[in-house]
């Protein structure tokens, strides 16, 4: 079995979106009704073939590109929701938007998710400000849903709630639970906070709210790197 991250849903330029990617992957566990956890390797080639093996035994899928192996996925406990703040209204993330860091310092202004060089007929254009201490939030209505559209909104806004303009990163793990899919047309939050950080490493939160619910949430590890070192590597 092969996948392919078609080159619209690119986070670096030269590489597959790190959420996109990881819930194309998720989507062909077995059995798959709650949470996923996909780690990445090495950035996902665009337009390229990549073949999807099983281990028999864990169940684990892991995507190889050649001889290279780019990301694994396995089904993860549920995530717990302890972590996450209270709920953003919808107007609040809009003018959060006028905080976006990423209008003058974007490492990555052609990304899927967040990038500021992207036409929001065909990207998501996400825009995450601050709405208080500690809280990010974006505004999103979605004009079509995927799962994997789903994981690449919940993927950025956490490295924004990181520093993504002062200090570069790329996706390394991401473990998601979504619950629901919303409709297109629908007016949604994608909240973020930042949870720790040690060296080259960090972690964070997401959650995709529609008012007071929660339909999917994510906790992420992201990686400290130089953007033009980000590129896939050949197979």
């Amino acid at each position: 079995m092969d996948i392919v991250v078609p080159s619209q849903f690119n986070g670096p330029p030269h590489s597959g979106n790190g959420g996109w990617t990881s819930g194309h992957l998720a989507a062909l566990l077995p059995d798959h009704d709650g949470a996923a956890s996909v780690r990445l390797f090495s950035p996902p080639p665009l337009d390229t073939p990549m073949q999807v093996r099983t281990d028999p035994g864990s169940g684990e899928l892991t995507a190889l590109h050649g001889q290279v192996k780019v990301a694994s996925a396995r089904v993860a406990p549920p995530v717990g929701t302890e972590d996450v703040p209270g709920p953003v209204r919808f107007t609040e993330a809009e003018a959060a938007g006028d905080s976006y860091a990423g209008l003058v310092d974007h490492p990555f202004p052609t990304c899927f998710s967040c990038g500021i060089e992207r036409d929001p007929s065909e990207a998501l254009c996400l825009r995450t400000g601050v709405v208080r201490e500690g809280v990010y939030a974006a505004a999103w209505v979605p004009r079509e849903v995927t799962p994997e559209i789903v994981w690449a909104a919940i993927d950025c806004p956490s490295g924004w709630a990181l520093g993504v303009a002062g200090r570069p990163v790329v996706l390394g793990t991401m473990t998601v639970q979504v619950d629901e899919l919303p409709e297109p047309g629908s007016e949604l939050v994608v909240l973020a906070w930042p949870i720790s950080s040690q060296g080259r490493k960090h972690q964070a939160g997401t959650a995709l709210l529609q008012g007071d619910r929660m339909l999917a949430q994510a906790r992420s590890v992201w990686i400290s790197v130089d953007p033009e070192s980000v590129r896939p590597i050949a197979g």
